[in-house]
């Protein structure tokens, strides 16, 4: 049988099922550590899968690959790998391992071959929010603490999100330019989360981003932040990526 993704692209029999992954990677974003998935984690433990949670440094895209690589290399069999934000940059380029069976991609960029963060917002549509992205500092960007919560966790109680814009970890210039060579969602079978009031990333460009890719797709309401608000609904769809059939 020839499988083929929604998009036309095709799967080897092998990668056309995650075939029963207990396996799961989580890949936080920029601005944030990995610390933001502990509820998406709790829910995953309890369920009875392993849980590994990539702690990116968000310097470059090379660097974050390596990481994350290096994270899949560490599981004992089939891989669901799931991004939020530009960790689906990551996954998109470190999602071709022959162990990753799916990609998740949460509220998250899911660009095709040479595209990066920053093509795939150089032209926002009429009316998008502006995220309140400083200037750079030694090639470093920091979001507005004062707008954080409103930009990127407008859904979350104010002392959490207090404490995410505090918390905040550089994000490389480097990393936004780096563009991917390979998206696994090509070869992979893929998943998405929609966040429908997302500041950060256009919910239109999800939507987008998720048809091209083929993703199977699921809308929520929920900030940029849905993996820390709405950890239910995406432990859900990594579940249903590791389950399916």
């Amino acid at each position: 049988m020839n499988w083929r993704n929604a998009n036309g692209y095709p799967l080897t029999p092998a990668h056309a099922a995650p075939a029963g992954a207990k396996n799961i990677v989580l890949v936080h974003g920029g601005f944030v550590d990995g610390s933001g998935w502990q509820g998406v984690y709790e829910i995953l433990k309890k369920d009875g899968y392993n849980v590994s949670i990539v702690q990116n440094p968000t310097t470059s895209l090379a660097d974050d690959v390596a990481v994350t690589r290096r994270a899949i290399a560490q599981q004992d069999g089939p891989v669901v790998l799931v991004g939020h934000s530009y960790g689906g940059v990551v996954v998109s380029e470190a999602g071709t391992d022959e162990k990753v069976k799916a990609v998740v991609y949460i509220a998250a960029f899911a660009p095709d071959k040479g595209e990066s963060v920053s093509s795939l917002i150089a032209n926002p549509p009429a009316g998008a929010p502006v995220p309140p992205i400083l200037p750079p500092v030694d090639g470093f960007l920091f979001l507005d603490k004062a707008k954080f919560a409103e930009a990127f966790a407008a859904d979350v109680d104010a002392d959490t999100a207090s404490f995410m814009a505090d918390s905040q970890v550089p994000w490389g210039v480097a990393a936004l330019t780096g563009a991917v060579t390979a998206p696994a969602w090509k070869s992979k079978p893929s998943y998405y989360l929609v966040a429908a009031d997302d500041h950060m990333i256009p919910p239109p460009a999800q939507r987008m981003m998720a048809a091209r890719a083929g993703a199977t797709t699921v809308e929520t309401a929920g900030s940029h932040a849905v993996y820390v608000s709405r950890p239910e609904a995406v432990a859900a769809l990594i579940e249903q990526a590791a389950t399916a059939k």
